[in-house]
């Protein structure tokens, strides 16, 4: 995959989106790469992301997705992007164990663009995928 080849410094990725309080401190989401047009993120679910049923939210998982896809559409560029639609399709529950999402850009253009992000646990199983329209946005 191309996106991979283009490596970026992880820790000046986590530097810049520290500033994400609600992912990276409050849910405790981290960047584990970052790369031109792809991110991959995670978080070990502990007590404040489980539902009453002890199953991890699908709130927490959508964090970590619109984090994930927020990190590679953002990270490394001359503009800001910022979500305009955004469909999560839940396939399986999660509990324990680190849980994984990975951004992969599907398509860029002058305003828009659309990516994908899978959530997988430890295993590597499929827990849900997110597909997110963006619009990029003038820096702050």
């Amino acid at each position: 995959m191309q996106e991979k080849e283009l490596k970026f410094d992880v820790e000046e990725a986590r530097n810049i989106f520290i500033h994400d309080r609600y992912a990276m401190v409050t849910s405790g989401v981290d960047i584990l790469e970052v790369a031109d047009g792809y991110a991959k993120c995670c978080f070990v679910p502990d007590e404040r992301h489980k539902n009453a049923r002890n199953a991890v939210m699908g709130g927490a998982l959508f964090t970590l997705a619109d984090f994930t896809f927020a990190v590679a559409s953002n990270y490394n560029k001359p503009y800001g992007t910022v979500t305009n639609v955004s469909q999560i399709s839940f396939l399986r529950g999660a509990s324990d164990g680190t849980i994984y999402a990975e951004s992969k850009l599907i398509k860029d253009g002058r305003t828009c663009c659309t990516y994908e992000i899978d959530v997988t646990n430890d295993k590597g199983v499929l827990l849900a995928v997110v597909n997110v329209n963006g619009v990029h946005v003038p820096k702050v």
